[in-house]
């Protein structure tokens, strides 16, 4: 079985200032997932890897780098999923996290539940000892100014900024994870398709992984994630299954997106309609990565 991991940086209209620093920045969190497998790691721990690098990339909106809501506020949202036992665990609205995707996991492994939401949320990262950090620690000096420029014009102009990774490990077990810092200013405990189950993410060993991004309202009416599963289960190739929904979701509510997705074999696919997405994938023949529609660059992975 072939090892496989696939990240991206969010589907939008990424300026040509964040291009370089968005390809860069996936293409890291991908091979540091990638390691992670070759290690013997389990699909979760990669995916939970490659994401907790991205959380850490201010160029993305997850964890550090997330962006204002209405009041000013950084609210996080994140999901796991191990699709050997459809795990998963979840947290929305969570405040001064850096990690949501290291807690979203606590969740699952430490408490009879799915999702925890705001300040329970919270009171769960304190009983367990997860640190908490100032909230100007995951605000950048540049989404501090766009937030005080578009908070009276209710612009969201860096609305699709969601990180996901998803893999298949050596034993043919895959896993999905997402995590977001939401759209600006947007209306305080809004939680969009991220940490649902089903929408920004799933994960079954008897079919594939999935992790989305794009106009989260749209992903939750649609049930996004699933909804490119059930195709794979009819029999459509990764590709086909993730166009299509994405076509359906476009022609139904009018949504824009991405998704990235694996299946217990090894096979993978990296699939939008906005105008970019940052992407990447590791897996035996290599560091596979793109941004553009339809591109698909290849690099000799160094050894």
């Amino acid at each position: 079985m072939s090892a496989v991991i696939v990240v991206h940086g969010g589907a939008w209209a990424i300026p040509n200032g964040l291009a370089k620093a968005s390809v860069d920045g996936v293409k890291v969190a991908a091979c540091d997932g990638f390691s992670v497998l070759q290690r013997g790691g389990s699909a979760l721990d990669a995916v939970e890897a490659a994401v907790r690098g991205l959380e850490d990339n201010t160029v993305f909106d997850a964890g550090h780098g997330a962006v204002l809501n209405a009041d000013g506020e950084v609210e996080l949202d994140a999901i796991i999923m191990d699709g050997r036992t459809l795990a998963s665990g979840a947290v929305s609205s969570v405040k001064n996290i850096a990690n949501p995707v290291s807690l979203a996991r606590a969740v699952m492994e430490k408490t009879a539940h799915v999702m925890l939401t705001s300040r329970g949320a919270n009171l769960f990262a304190e009983s367990i000892g997860m640190a908490t950090v100032p909230t100007d620690t995951l605000v950048t000096e540049n989404e501090m100014k766009e937030w005080r420029k578009n908070i009276t014009f209710s612009c969201h102009s860096r609305a699709h900024d969601t990180v996901g990774a998803v893999a298949v490990d050596s034993a043919g077990n895959v896993a999905c994870a997402t995590s977001t810092g939401g759209i600006r200013n947007k209306m305080v405990g809004r939680v969009g398709d991220s940490p649902i189950i089903g929408s920004g993410g799933y994960a079954d060993n008897f079919i594939g992984a999935v992790s989305c991004t794009g106009h989260g309202e749209s992903i939750l009416k649609v049930t996004l994630a699933r909804l490119i599963l059930s195709l794979v289960e009819q029999g459509k190739s990764l590709a086909d299954s993730s166009q299509l929904s994405l076509k359906y979701m476009g022609d139904r509510v009018l949504g824009a997106g991405g998704a990235i997705v694996v299946s217990p074999s090894g096979q993978w696919a990296a699939t939008f309609t906005t105008e970019r997405m940052a992407w990447a994938a590791v897996d035996h023949d290599g560091l596979w990565y793109g941004l553009e529609p339809n591109e698909r660059r290849k690099e000799q992975l160094s050894q």
